[in-house]
């Protein structure tokens, strides 16, 4: 009667290990899932309704967004927004929010966790200003003849590059990265 209970003993523990390594695969394959490129639909639940630049709130175009979820807690997000209410001025140069929860690079340019506005503008360029609607800097924006789909605004891995990106206004972009 003792070798009955030794034996189911033996078994679980001959058992254990396997168990624990098919438990422990999904938790490993979804963090090399990470970073992960967010289109509008994923990134729709993380925007906010309005946003706030230069004194004013600006209704968010949920459909024209996209980002980047660097990892568990840390996402970029890029959106146009309702541009109405602001003078002819701002808006030549404000089209659309960036929020980061992580340092990015831009050509160069380090862009620390923030929001920011930013619009890509006559001459082939893209700025990026913070929220009292100073310029932090400028940068020279690439025509893609060969976007397939484009749209007024979306996030796209960059081909060829790991953890590189694009935003996209139409067929221009810059690329972006997280600065680690």
């Amino acid at each position: 009667m003792i070798r009955l209970p030794i034996a189911t003993l033996l078994l679980s523990l001959s058992i254990a290990p396997v168990l624990a390594t098919t438990q422990t695969a999904p938790t490993t394959m979804a963090a090399n899932a990470l970073p992960k490129v967010l289109n509008a639909t994923e990134a729709g639940p993380y925007l906010p309704p309005a946003v706030f630049f230069r004194g004013q709130s600006a209704s968010v175009q949920a459909r024209n967004s996209g980002g980047v979820q660097f990892s568990k807690d840390a996402m970029l997000l890029a959106m146009l927004v309702d541009t109405s209410g602001y003078s002819s001025t701002i808006q030549e140069k404000y089209q659309g929010y960036l929020l980061t929860e992580v340092p990015i690079d831009f050509a160069g340019h380090r862009l620390l966790p923030g929001a920011y506005g930013f619009g890509f503008i006559s001459g082939d360029n893209f700025i990026v200003m913070d929220i009292g609607g100073h310029d932090l800097f400028t940068v020279t924006s690439t025509k893609d003849s060969a976007l397939k789909r484009p749209m007024p605004l979306q996030v796209l891995s960059s081909p060829g590059s790991a953890n590189r990106y694009r935003l996209y206004a139409g067929r221009n972009f810059v690329e972006f990265s997280e600065l680690r």
